[in-house]
């Protein structure tokens, strides 16, 4: 698209990338391209050291203990896939939110409709907000795993992670944290939430390219493997080779994209992932409070001064949000995302079941008269219709 417009779905994809996230990926493919850890040419090494570099500074801006526990995935549908299909055994239960993204929703309702699991969901309030006690109330003894989103893809609430995560390790039970809307948009440690199991984006706040995600595996987990065959490690043994990262990143992994996701990573570490969740939340406050002002407009969140998530979503009355996308693309140049956006649950939790919201999702590329020129827009789109 060559015309001018602003772009308020990050939490779909983020952006644009940094520049230099374009560069790594096409001289990767330009000058390297080849399959790394299977050859003993230069090349070869040269994408097998890409890798190993790219997976030291996630592990490292991530908090895990060692490289070794991050796994290279193709998005983090495909983590989330991995993590719950790894563990679960026939008999388990599950715990998960209602504002879980349909990631974890269609691999708990495919295992739990082949007879493989049972599961319990823990309805949050309007605001997104839940009760450890309720998780609590909600473990059996057969309970095996509690997935949980670390924040809403559909209102932006940041849930008490680090809480849910302790209840797990108190009752010997593993926990799945979902840091899709969260890993390179606000402070995150692994080493203080201390999940068994997390899945990342690496599209989105990691701004590296579509088609790479990661998995964090805490060292002593134990998962199935997703799909299994070649490595270039132990290639004598029929059987995949057990040694982490191999064990669950059989076949050629997608290193133009890993190129790209490093230089993200280096960009946020340059900027400082503060200066990133200040810039983001400074302009979603702006955003909020100037949705809140026009009439017809109400705005879902979690009902408090400060949200970290720059994600905002919106109805207007009397408007149908898919139509009301349309006219803030074509009118306005805005786009954004409209419709339940992968989250039934989350849509029904806040009372916008079936119809949806408009969703604005802010991120650091964005700028303040962006958020004007969506407010402006917004009262004219009202006084009009």
């Amino acid at each position: 698209m060559e015309e001018r417009f602003i772009y308020f779905d990050n939490a779909a994809t983020s952006w644009p990338k940094p520049e230099n996230v374009y560069k790594a990926a096409e001289n990767y493919l330009r000058n390297g391209g080849a399959n790394p850890g299977r050859s003993g040419h230069t090349r070869s090494l040269y994408a097998d050291r890409l890798v190993y570099e790219t997976r030291q500074r996630a592990a490292f801006f991530l908090g895990a203990e060692e490289p070794e526990e991050i796994v290279f995935t193709l998005n983090a549908t495909d983590s989330l896939n991995m993590a719950i299909k790894g563990v679960l055994e026939p008999g388990d239960h599950v715990i998960y939110t209602s504002l879980e993204h349909n990631s974890v929703l269609r691999p708990l309702d495919s295992l739990r409709r082949n007879g493989v699991i049972t599961t319990t969901m823990i309805s949050c309030d309007s605001s997104g907000r839940l009760e450890i006690k309720d998780i609590e109330k909600s473990i059996r003894p057969n309970t095996k795993l509690i997935v949980c989103t670390h924040a809403s893809n559909v209102i932006g609430t940041v849930l008490p992670v680090e809480e849910i995560s302790e209840l797990a390790w108190k009752n010997d039970l593993l926990f799945l944290l979902d840091a899709a809307q969260t890993a390179g948009s606000i402070p995150l440690n692994l080493q203080e939430i201390k999940p068994h199991l997390a899945a990342f984006a690496g599209h989105k706040g990691l701004l590296g390219p579509p088609g790479v995600g990661l998995l964090y595996v805490r060292k002593g987990v134990r998962l199935k493997p997703w799909r299994e065959g070649g490595t270039g490690s132990r290639s004598e043994e029929e059987r995949q080779p057990e040694i982490m990262p191999d064990y669950l990143e059989a076949g050629t992994m997608n290193t133009p994209g890993l190129a790209g996701l490093n230089e993200g990573l280096k960009f946020i570490e340059e900027i400082g992932i503060s200066s990133i969740a200040e810039h983001e939340s400074n302009l979603a406050g702006k955003l909020r409070e100037g949705l809140r002002e026009i009439k017809r407009v109400k705005v879902f969140d979690p009902g408090t001064d400060h949200q970290p998530v720059a994600v905002i979503s919106f109805i207007v009355e009397g408007i149908d949000s898919g139509e009301l996308g349309y006219v803030l693309e074509q009118a306005y140049g805005i786009l954004c995302r409209t419709g339940l956006h992968c989250a039934p649950c989350a849509h029904r939790t806040i009372g916008t079941f079936p119809q949806g919201t408009v969703r604005f999702s802010l991120g650091y590329f964005n700028r303040e008269e962006e958020v004007e020129h969506a407010l402006r827009a917004i009262r004219e789109i009202t006084s009009r219709f």
